[in-house]
């Protein structure tokens, strides 16, 4: 009862229909626990009996064997400090034993995989566009690859989002509720132009609700569906490299930041409301960082190299310099942080 009325705070307040099903679940995850303990009054609950909690999510596994991930972990203690915080501020407890919880610390990890421009054109061939179904998948392929947007972005795309003229997506209502407007490019919107008038027309059924992407049956597409379908061509394709929707979103990324794209564009193509968070999905571009390895490094060459000679920069010019690598750095340090983050979600979701 007190996690239906938690939930419903939330949906109110206007948290997505995710994030609630998301606190939903780990907070069922707890009662249950509790419930083994034979306590099922929040009211009874200790900060003790919290600390057993976050070690036996520690040592939780799931179906597959695997242990839960620390950002899953942290998940589920987020969701109780929120529970107990809305209890007492709603005086219905004096006391909040999940105050003091201490969330694990996350990994910072490096995308599993990332493609080259040439693997993504291999991935991009494979579908039979002589079909409806796989006119249909290239489009998919195409506008992952060109704009980077989520697996649940491209699900719930409408007709209307899609403008070919002008070469423009718009993405309503993505993480956070923000809508935003990316570029397609000329060939994605080629693409998604041809499926409109050759395969859309034979998938569509009455009443057509206006979804851009449909199934054989006329539906919109599941998210779980959309995975597989989108691995099943990176395997076919034999690049040999996991992944699927999401690996199109760090390509995407990296692609245009070794283009020399500012990490500013880019963060507004992917939708983060914060600049930190756009530095997570690259990390730095190992291209350009081997490059700047080269010319900085007196010992990254065969032949030794010496400095000495070199006209001296100005103390200002260093400074700036400096102050614009540490800035570089923290940037793509955000990036990888929350690209990881949704893939982490993405992984979730299927297990």
């Amino acid at each position: 009862m007190v996690i239906a009325e938690f939930c419903e705070h939330l949906a109110v307040r206007g948290y997505a229909h995710n994030t609630v099903r998301a606190k939903r679940s780990g907070l069922l995850m707890l009662a249950e626990w509790l419930a083994e303990r034979s306590v099922t009054r929040p009211a009874e609950v200790t900060k003790p009996m919290l600390d057993a909690y976050q070690r036996s999510l520690y040592y939780r596994r799931k179906k597959n064997g695997k242990p839960l991930t620390f950002a899953t972990q942290s998940e589920r203690l987020i969701a109780v400090r929120m529970l107990y915080r809305w209890l007492v501020r709603g005086n219905r407890m004096l006391h909040d034993p999940a105050a003091a919880i201490e969330l694990p610390r996350t990994e910072q990890r490096l995308p599993r995989a990332v493609l080259s421009a040439g693997e993504a054109e291999r991935v991009l061939a494979v579908p039979d566009v002589g079909c409806p179904l796989g006119l249909r998948d290239r489009a998919m392929l195409e506008l992952l690859y060109a704009t980077g947007i989520r697996r649940a972005e491209l699900a719930a795309l409408a007709v209307f989002d899609l403008d070919v003229e002008r070469a423009t997506l718009s993405v309503r209502q993505g993480k956070g509720r923000r809508d935003r407007m990316v570029p397609t490019g000329e060939r994605a919107a080629a693409w998604c132009e041809r499926y409109l008038e050759a395969a859309r027309p034979r998938l569509a059924v009455e009443p057509d609700e206006g979804v851009l992407f449909l199934t054989a049956e006329g539906g919109k597409i599941g998210l779980q569906r959309l995975t597989r379908l989108m691995g099943s061509y990176l395997e076919r394709s034999g690049v040999g490299k996991p992944g699927a929707c999401h690996i199109f979103r760090h390509t995407m990324a990296t692609v245009m930041l070794e283009g020399g794209a500012d990490i500013r564009y880019v963060q507004q193509m992917l939708g983060h409301a914060s600049i930190t968070s756009t530095q997570i999905y690259t990390r730095v571009s190992m291209r350009e960082l081997a490059a700047v390895h080269a010319s900085t490094h007196p010992g990254a060459s065969k032949e030794s190299r010496s400095r000495d000679g070199e006209e001296a920069r100005s103390p200002e010019g260093a400074h700036r310099d400096s102050t614009t690598q540490q800035s570089a750095g923290l940037a793509a340090e955000a990036l990888s942080e929350e690209l990881g983050a949704e893939a982490a979600a993405e992984r979730a979701d299927l297990s």
